[in-house]
C-alpha cells in the first residue's frame, strides 16, 4: 500500500511550521502533514493504522488530557505526518474534544484534512463535515464501512456526492483495507494541488445574518489578510466563540499562512 522509498528531502517546509510546532508536532523529515477526523465509530483508528502501519506514537496535546496519536508514512517518495483527532460530533467547541478538533485544523492547518464518516450513517455524519469544510478546503472524505452499507442494500452515488461537497471522495472498508490505495493518491493529489477542491459553503437564508457575515468578514480580512475562512471565523464571533475571540484579541488569527500547499515534483529528487 505504501511506498517505502526513503529519498526525502529532510528540510522541506511545511507551511505554518510555527503553530503546528506549537500545537505539539515535530515537523522534522516531513513532506506534508494530514489530519483525520471524523463522529465516533467511524472506523477512523482503523484508517489511522492502515496509513501509519507501525509508524506512530500517543501522547496527549499540549495541556491537554485529550490523547493524541500520530504517526506517518512514505508515498511516492513524499513524507506524511499523520495526526488523528478525537472523535467528535461538531466543531463548536463545546468539549475539549472538540476544541482540540477545531483549534488543530484552523490555526494548523495541515496539508490535507481526512474526513472518515460511516457509509451507513451518512447523514448523520455530514454535519461535522460540512462544518469542517467551513474551515479548509483541503479535504478527502473517506466512505468507509462501504461494506456494511452493501449489507443494509444502500447505495451511495459516490460521484454525485463529490460533486456536491467539492472534494474527493474515497469509498473504503479500512477493516478489510479496501480503498486504501485510492484514499493515498487522492491525500497525494489534495497535498500537492493537482486536486484543486472546491468545497460546499453554507450560507445562511436570513439576510441580516448573512449581511453582519459579510461586515464582520470584511473587517476581519482587513486585520488579518491571511485568513482563509473570514466568513466562518465571523460567523463563530457572532455565536460568542470564546477561544474565536480571544483568538481575535491576542492577534493568534493573524499566524495563519496564507500559502495553502507546498507544490513539489516527485521527480525533482526530493
Amino acid at each position: 500500500m505504501t511506498n517505502n522509498t526513503t529519498n526525502n528531502c529532510e528540510n522541506c517546509a511545511v507551511h505554518n511550521k510555527a503553530n503546528l510546532v506549537k500545537l505539539g508536532l515535530n515537523l522534522d523529515q516531513v513532506d506534508y502533514v494530514v489530519t483525520l477526523a471524523g463522529n465516533p465509530n467511524t472506523g477512523k483508528s482503523t484508517v489511522f493504522n492502515n496509513l501509519t502501519g507501525l509508524r506512530q506514537h500517543t501522547g496527549n496535546w499540549p495541556g491537554k488530557t485529550v490523547t493524541r496519536a500520530e504517526g506517518g508514512f512514505i508515498f511516492n517518495e513524499q513524507r506524511y505526518k499523520v495526526v488523528d483527532l478525537p472523535g467528535t460530533y461538531s466543531l463548536l467547541s463545546t468539549s475539549t474534544d472538540e476544541e482540540v478538533a477545531r483549534n488543530f485544523i484552523l490555526f494548523g492547518q495541515p496539508d490535507v484534512t481526512v474526513i472518515v464518516v460511516d457509509a451507513t450513517r451518512l447523514e448523520r455524519n455530514l454535519n461535522l463535515t460540512l462544518q469542517i469544510l467551513e474551515i479548509t478546503d483541503r479535504a478527502v472524505l473517506c466512505l468507509n464501512l462501504m461494506d456494511e452499507a452493501g449489507r443494509n442494500d444502500l447505495e451511495i452515488d459516490v460521484r454525485a456526492l463529490s460533486k456536491e461537497l467539492g472534494i474527493p471522495v474515497v469509498p473504503a472498508s479500512a477493516r478489510r483495507k479496501d480503498g486504501m490505495n485510492e484514499l493515498l493518491k487522492a491525500i497525494e493529489e489534495v497535498a500537492t494541488g493537482k486536486y484543486v477542491c472546491k468545497p460546499h459553503k453554507i450560507k445562511s437564508k436570513s439576510p441580516k445574518l448573512n449581511h453582519a457575515i459579510e461586515t464582520l468578514s470584511k473587517k476581519l480580512a482587513q486585520e488579518f489578510p491571511n485568513l482563509p475562512n473570514a466568513n466562518w471565523v465571523a460567523l463563530r464571533l457572532l455565536e460568542g466563540d470564546n477561544s474565536i475571540i480571544e483568538a481575535v484579541r491576542s492577534g493568534e488569527l493573524g499566524n495563519i499562512n496564507a500559502s495553502t500547499t507546498i507544490t513539489q515534483s516527485t521527480s525533482d529528487g526530493k
